[in-house]
């Protein structure tokens, strides 16, 4: 079965704008980004040809064998769990990195942004509903760990990253946004700059809780294989 990406970019564009209307928003306050894992290059290009410019990779070692054969001028964002041996590939092919979790990582993001002589992008992973299978800082951390990442010359912080719980009805997930969203608003107004909350099951209600970025692979690329 064919996947219309060109179709699904659309659709999901129509959902950004009517959650935007639903709760006072403006569409272009909402980045799209494209989760293109286990995604080949001819299904990327023909999303950059419908218009998407920022696409999420989730595995270093697949991403750098795709990254490099885009020549389009997208952007890229790391959103997988980032072990501190991954660091030094991951900081010149990407200029987000969404998932900080602790502060030995974002000192080794610090080292390798001054080497490749640029200043890194990231957001903190927050596990908001504290589910142990997950990666990220605890809520009660989150705030303290922005302080120290906040010292980094070589780091820039931007916000937070999270995730709700899979559930049955993309309802049950708002508690969870909501509650990052007030964490999100405790921060210094220099890194509150980007909330990125909300996928293929839940992204509209993301956006009614203040989300900036979405991260939608599904709905855009089809199911995965």
């Amino acid at each position: 079965m064919s996947i219309d990406i060109a179709r699904n970019v659309a659709v999901v564009r129509e959902r950004i704008a009517r959650a935007c209307e639903r709760v006072g928003r403006k569409p272009e306050e909402i980045t799209l980004i494209a989760v293109s894992k286990t995604v080949d290059i001819a299904r990327i290009a023909q999303a950059i040809a419908a218009g998407i410019e920022h696409f999420g990779e989730n595995y270093y070692q697949e991403a750098r064998e795709k990254i490099p054969c885009i020549q389009a001028p997208v952007h890229w964002h790391f959103i997988g769990h980032l072990q501190r041996n991954k660091v030094r590939g991951v900081v010149p092919l990407f200029e987000w990195i969404h998932t900080v979790d602790d502060e030995e990582l974002a000192q080794e993001i610090n080292r390798r942004a001054q080497a490749a002589g640029k200043r890194q992008r990231v957001l903190i992973e927050v596990n908001i509903a504290r589910e142990p299978q997950k990666f990220g800082v605890l809520p009660e951390e989150a705030l303290s760990l922005a302080e120290c990442i906040a010292t980094l010359p070589n780091v820039q912080l931007e916000g937070f990253m999270g995730m709700a719980p899979l559930v049955e009805n993309a309802e049950q997930a708002r508690p969870y946004f909501a509650e990052l969203r007030r964490l999100f608003e405790q921060l210094p107004e220099a890194h509150r700059v980007h909330l990125s909350m909300g996928m293929t099951q839940d992204y509209e209600v993301a956006i009614e809780e203040g989300a900036t970025m979405v991260r939608i692979g599904t709905a855009i690329f089809g199911p995965r294989a």
